[in-house]
């Protein structure tokens, strides 16, 4: 049996999330598995990298699933970009290791979350940011972001109240920059609870309104969901990146 992968991006926008959800096929896993499974005459099951959340969006989300269909990959590919939808791209599909694994054999992830920060119109990127005009502290937020960079208990940044595994976590890296009318919040870590970025973010816009000291960052960590600021929506937030 094969093992392949695909690198794909997506607009997250229409769609219910990642993950396969049995009451809907209108997930990206769903589209995928749909797809390849008419494309090579087997049943198809995807892995990705990680579950984005309904509306996140992707430029580099990775993907590998088995077969046995003989199809040569560079015919794949080929075939997927006819049939899939137009909000779901690839840009590449190759044979690999039967031992590697799109989400246990990644090592780093990169999110970015675009917040437009102005009281001007937008129009054309409204459904990749998130519109906040109320003016943001950049350089305070900044400062506050230092506190997520090492390995920390992010339990008061997941989303799932029920979490039984480890919420412990590595943040490589968190930057913090205004790119005109917008400001960009760039995170890479080992990996990512539910809605931790969106609640990172949150939190930190929660500093930049001055309704939160910045050295309070450091006082969450290991605490409860509700002492964290809120998630923002999840249209601002896009997978960027997976290092293997």
């Amino acid at each position: 049996m094969r093992n392949l992968r695909l690198d794909i991006c997506y607009d997250g926008t229409r769609y219910r999330g990642w993950q396969r959800l049995g009451n809907s096929d209108n997930t990206i896993q769903g589209k995928l598995e749909q797809t390849l499974s008419k494309l090579l005459g087997d049943t198809i099951e995807v892995s990705g990298s990680g579950r984005t959340d309904a509306g996140t969006h992707a430029l580099g989300q990775v993907v590998s699933f088995h077969t046995n269909s003989d199809m040569p990959a560079d015919k794949i590919f080929a075939e997927l970009k006819k049939y899939l939808p137009e909000d779901i791209g690839v840009f590449n599909c190759k044979d690999v290791s039967p031992r590697f694994h799109a989400r246990l054999n990644a090592k780093e992830k990169t999110y970015r979350y675009r917040i437009w920060n102005s009281d001007k119109p937008c129009v054309f990127d409204r459904k990749y940011v998130y519109i906040f005009p109320e003016q943001l502290d950049v350089a305070l937020m900044q400062e506050a972001a230092k506190a997520y960079i090492g390995t920390h208990d992010f339990s008061a940044f997941c989303g799932n109240g029920k979490m039984k595994k480890s919420t412990i976590r590595a943040i490589k890296s968190f930057n913090v920059e205004r790119c005109g009318n917008e400001i960009h919040f760039t995170v890479t870590g080992n990996g990512f609870l539910q809605h931790m970025v969106r609640i990172m973010v949150g939190t930190l816009v929660e500093i930049g309104l001055g309704k939160r000291n910045a050295a309070s960052i450091a006082e969450l960590f290991g605490g409860k969901r509700a002492e964290a600021g809120p998630a923002v929506p999840s249209s601002g937030l896009c997978l960027m990146e997976v290092t293997y």
